[in-house]
């Protein structure tokens, strides 16, 4: 029997054949538009998901039998707000993870209300990504869109709506939303109230491995496959990715170097950081982890090659980042090409270039990017560190990880081995694991990783290359505070 891994991304939907042994036998990719109305804003049609998501599916089962499609899940995007009618048709374009509008509502959630009390309803506090100030910010600029609303979904889910008919969201994904009660992963009454929407507006809550349902009849015909095909719930794309690499069980580290960036940390036990700099979410596999994400990771390289330099040839502009040359940059990044996250919490960052001189070259800027997307990411590292969570080593996974370059980078900017492994297909792969999971074809998330997950290499941390980067960390770290206010300041 086989299994699909849908991972529903920013740019594109990856899909991921996966037979009984664990191994991924066919992949296929579609693209779809990104929408960018206002400066700070991203918008996706849903109905784009849809067709591609679909069209890619035909092309992933293509070369099999049918009836050989035992079950099918998700990774996906994360806090993306889709509103549906009393039609179950959709309302307005998606609000995506990356959407910076919501400042005005962060600020009332954060403020007005109070950070700790909107921590002791879920774990959290109010980040402009979130899907809770997306739904205040319909309610008050989109008055008309906002009494038309009979469900909230999050972006993978509308996919499995779609599938099987069925209202459903995972509790990694709906930890995201700031209206989930994380600890008792179940929705907090108290935080819809201050979102001005019903318990019932929201679909049902599942753990990431469980069958929500099987395909509608009209779908399985379409796809020429069983209506008996299952279809689990799936996971955030950081926890499908998690899930793909074994990061589960207590103290595991991944880092993920997609569109976005993350560090992603599992726990046994229920913990909040106290200050919030890190997101507190629930598990694929029935327990908790903490999560520190950059809006802008893997997607500065792409801003960077694509838009200023104009090529498509990343390894080629590699290649000049000769070793002599690491750590010894005098150029730097900052990342926050669409505001940023983790730690700082701050929508009006913007992406600099500083220490360039008349002598500073092309391939100097480029190796600024790179630096500067691990320095950040090693920042959410650092407070995970300030909690006392010992991170011996870590995982990798998302288009970044492809680099080895990159990947030298990440081990000596942070100092621990880096782990590679036999297959970096992240989120779809998690997807496929948890579908077998939730098939039976493996007793749970844990024996999945067992059996799937393998390590094919390992990327020491150079002691000499580390002090220096160390050094350049700490000349990082004074950029973003001494800009904080200019920031600001442009933004009026």
């Amino acid at each position: 029997m086989y299994y699909a891994g849908i991972d529903l991304g920013t740019s594109s939907v990856k899909l991921l054949l996966m037979n009984e042994e664990g191994d991924a036998v066919k992949i296929v990719s579609r693209e779809y538009p990104l929408s960018f109305p206002h400066p700070g804003w991203s918008e996706q049609a849903p109905e784009d998901w849809w067709r591609e998501s679909m069209a890619g599916l035909k092309e992933l089962i293509s070369d099999i039998d049918g009836s050989e499609l035992a079950g099918i899940s998700f990774g996906g995007q994360m806090h993306g707000l889709v509103i549906l009618d009393e039609k179950d048709e959709v309302i307005r374009p998606a609000i995506l993870w990356n959407d910076g509008r919501t400042t005005a509502e962060c600020d009332y959630l954060n403020n007005e209300i109070g950070k700790d009390k909107i921590s002791s309803y879920t774990a959290n506090i109010a980040f402009a990504g979130f899907t809770a100030p997306k739904i205040l910010w319909v309610e008050k600029n989109e008055p008309e869109n906002f009494r038309r609303i009979k469900k909230i979904m999050l972006p993978k889910d509308y996919l499995a709506y779609k599938l099987t008919g069925v209202h459903a969201t995972d509790v990694s994904d709906a930890s995201g939303m700031l209206l989930l009660n994380v600890k008792n992963r179940t929705w907090s009454k108290e935080m819809c109230d201050l979102a001005h929407i019903t318990t019932d507006m929201l679909p049902k809550v599942f753990e990431s491995y469980e069958c929500i349902g099987t395909l509608l009849p009209e779908v399985a015909k379409e796809l020429g496959v069983p209506e008996t095909v299952k279809v689990a719930a799936g996971a955030g794309d950081n926890a499908a990715a998690a899930v793909a690499t074994g990061t589960v069980g207590d103290g595991r580290c991944n880092l993920s170097l997609g569109t976005s960036g993350t560090i992603f940390i599992s726990q046994k036990n229920f913990s909040v950081d106290s200050n919030n700099a890190l997101h507190s979410f629930c598990d694929a596999n029935g327990q908790y982890h903490l999560m520190g994400c950059m809006l802008s990771a893997a997607s500065c390289n792409k801003w960077w090659m694509d838009e200023i330099i104009g090529t498509k040839e990343y390894a080629d502009e590699q290649k000049g980042i000769t070793d002599d040359k690491l750590g010894e940059n005098h150029v730097f990044f900052l990342p926050y090409l669409m505001g940023e996250r983790s730690p700082i919490n701050d929508t009006l960052a913007r992406g600099t270039f500083t220490g360039m001189t008349m002598d500073t070259t092309r391939t100097d800027m480029t190796q600024a990017v790179l630096e500067g997307v691990t320095f950040a990411l090693r920042d959410s590292f650092e407070v995970a560190k300030s909690l006392g969570l010992k991170i011996e080593r870590t995982k990798i996974v998302g288009g970044g990880a492809k680099s080895p370059l990159w990947r030298k980078m990440v081990a000596n900017i942070f100092g621990i081995p880096l782990d590679i492994l036999k297959t970096e297909e992240g989120p779809s792969l998690g997807g496929a694991m948890l579908a077998a999971v939730a098939c039976g074809k493996f007793a749970s998330v844990e024996e999945a990783c067992a059996k799937v997950v393998n390590v094919v290499d390992t990327v020491e941390p150079d002691p000499e290359l580390t002090a220096k980067y160390e050094k350049r960390y700490q000349e990082f770290r004074l950029l973003y505070p001494s800009l904080k206010e200019a920031f600001a300041k442009m933004a009026e």
